[in-house]
């Protein structure tokens, strides 16, 4: 396993001490933002597309999202709105991103 699959992995079993950052970093922002909490992480998700985003954030967001009840459409959706304004090379390497991310995790539970 590569030294990338390893942090990923850890990340994904909720292991790595960045982890406890990143929640830290988080832990207000959905109720301070005022907005429900699909449409938080589909804003989410769009934020994350438009940076260009490593798989590790995308297998975050994405996990927090599905736990509140965000559809892979809804998600698709969003994909496809901001499509016009990020561009077709941005959402393309987003969605080579979650796969990766997915493809970690997936490798991650394997081995457990």
């Amino acid at each position: 396993m590569t030294a990338q699959q390893e942090t990923l992995s850890s990340v994904a079993h909720g292991d790595a001490p960045a982890l406890e950052q990143l929640v830290a970093m988080n832990l207000n922002s959905l109720e301070n933002s005022g907005l429900d909490e699909k449409t938080y992480f589909l804003t989410r998700l769009a934020a994350l597309v438009a940076m260009d985003a490593a798989p590790a954030s995308y297998l975050i967001n994405l996990g927090l999202a599905a736990d509140a009840g965000v559809t892979l459409e809804q998600a698709q959706g969003v994909l496809i709105a901001i499509s016009p304004v990020v561009g077709s090379a941005r959402v393309t390497s987003a969605a080579g991103s979650i796969l990766r991310g997915l493809g970690f995790a997936l490798a991650a539970e394997e081995e457990t």
